[in-house]
Parts: C-alpha cells; sequence; structure tokens
C-alpha cells in the first residue's frame, strides 16, 4: 500500500501486513488471518477511549457477536502511561503496544479512538472514528450487518 501524508485506510484496503508490536496475539494482522478483529487504536489521554474500553470488555466477555474478536493497540509514547490508563479502564481483550506509533501512521489515523473491522482476508471492512457511549447499539449493528454480508 502507497503511503502518503494525506492516506487514511479505506474499506478493502488490505492492511494483513500491519504491525501488531508488543502484542500476544501476533506480531500482524495478518497472524489473525481467518477471523474478524475489531482493531481499535487508543492512547490515554484520550477521553473517548476510556468510554470505548467498558464497550469492549462486554462484547468480548459475552461473546456478543460470535467469532468477534477485540484487539486494541495503545500509541502513547511511554508505556507507564498505559499502563496507568489500564489500571483505570482494564482490558480483557488483545493489547498491543506501539509507542512509536507505526501502526497508527500506516492507517493515517486522524481521530482517536478510531476502530476499524478487519474481515477474515485481512481487508479494512467497516470503519468507525471516534466513541460514544450512546453509539454502541449503532456500531453493534454495523458489526453484524457487515459481517453478514461478507462473501469470502
Amino acid at each position: 500500500m502507497a503511503l502518503s501524508c494525506t492516506w487514511a485506510a479505506q474499506v478493502g484496503d488490505d492492511v494483513s501486513d500491519l504491525a501488531l508490536p508488543n502484542s500476544k496475539v501476533g506480531a500482524k494482522i495478518m497472524d489473525l488471518k481467518g477471523q474478524w478483529v475489531y482493531l481499535d487504536f487508543w492512547a490515554s489521554w484520550c477521553g473517548p477511549c476510556r468510554q470505548s474500553f467498558p464497550w469492549m470488555n462486554e462484547m468480548q466477555e459475552k461473546a456478543i457477536i460470535p467469532g468477534l474478536s477485540f484487539v486494541a493497540v495503545n500509541v502513547d509514547a511511554k508505556k507507564p502511561d498505559a499502563d496507568r490508563f489500564l489500571s483505570q479502564h482494564p482490558a480483557v481483550f488483545a493489547l498491543a503496544f506501539d509507542a512509536s506509533g507505526v501502526s497508527a501512521k500506516t492507517m493515517g489515523l486522524k481521530v482517536m479512538p478510531t476502530s476499524y473491522l478487519i474481515n477474515p482476508k485481512g481487508q479494512v471492512a467497516l470503519i468507525h472514528a471516534g466513541f460514544r457511549v450512546e453509539e454502541r447499539r449503532e456500531i453493534q449493528d454495523a458489526i453484524v450487518k457487515t459481517m453478514a454480508q461478507y462473501k469470502p
């Protein structure tokens, strides 16, 4: 994928080579190929991220959308900042820590948090920028609809 300062990941883009630094689920998204992944980018200073974590925890713990895994990539420059956030907002889903911000730059993030639904082929299937509690049902419905329309 060719990158420039104005590039941002779009629906249909192959992101299977995207790095998941310091993650226990794999070094790259392609290590999760064959699975649906809700890939969320977050930072300790992000107010909406504090609201999205409880929702992602609930979604993961209760398997509200069967077959969907959550991976959240932290982009704080200092891991202790992320650790402090996590002590107040624990995560039951997989985490990656990208202090260099390379993965966020690769995706062309403009808003924090930004989440990508990645299909089993490693392609972006849905993008959601920001997070508001009142959008939870809308996000869930969009994920379910996108997964149902998928044709491998």
